[in-house]
Parts: structure tokens; C-alpha cells; sequence
């Protein structure tokens, strides 16, 4: 299925953390910190949110780029097994160059 987030939204796939193993085989538990950002592909993004004066301004990011966002933004949803998460565009904390 697919989906095309409305206004300001952006939907973005989040990289998942490598599993750190020991020598034996054990997988260790590893929390990244709240304060660092994750980092992720934009899958897709609304057309962007109107002004008051009613133009749309439009988005500054666009399907493909690399961004961080802050930890715990967005919602996350599952779509067609795979989880992503939409967030508004003043979420983002940078585009990844």
C-alpha cells in the first residue's frame, strides 16, 4: 500500500542500529541516548502547509534525502511490514549532504 503524507508531514524510514555480539555469540543490549538524533531516508512528503495569506510553502526536503530527527518524534506506523515514522517537516533536524 501506498502513502502520501498530507500538508507538512514527511514519512521517513529510520536506520536501524547494528546488534554489538560478543565473541560467543550473545547479542548485547544496546539504548542509543535520548539526546542523539536518528538518522533516515525520506520515503515521502506531503506538498508542503499554506501560508496565512494562503500560498503553499513549499517543502524543504524531498523524497531520497538523508535526515536526522530527534528521538521519540513523529508517529510510528507499519506499512506493508515495514516500519516508518511521519513527522512534520519542523521536526527534522537536517538534511544529511
Amino acid at each position: 500500500m501506498a502513502m502520501k503524507p498530507l500538508a507538512d508531514r514527511v514519512l521517513v524510514k529510520v536506520e536501524k542500529e547494528q546488534e554489538e555480539k560478543t565473541s560467543g555469540g550473545l547479542v548485547l543490549a544496546t539504548k542509543t541516548p535520548a539526546g542523539v538524533p536518528a538518522k533516515g531516508t525520506v520515503v515521502a512528503c506531503g506538498e508542503g502547509k499554506f501560508s496565512p495569506n494562503g500560498t503553499r510553502i513549499p517543502m524543504q526536503v524531498k523524497t531520497g534525502d538523508k535526515v536526522l530527527i530527534s528521538h521519540g518524534a513523529g508517529q510510528t506506523i507499519k506499512l506493508d511490514g515495514e516500519e516508518l515514522v511521519l513527522v512534520y517537516e519542523s521536526e527534522i533536524l537536517g538534511i544529511a549532504e
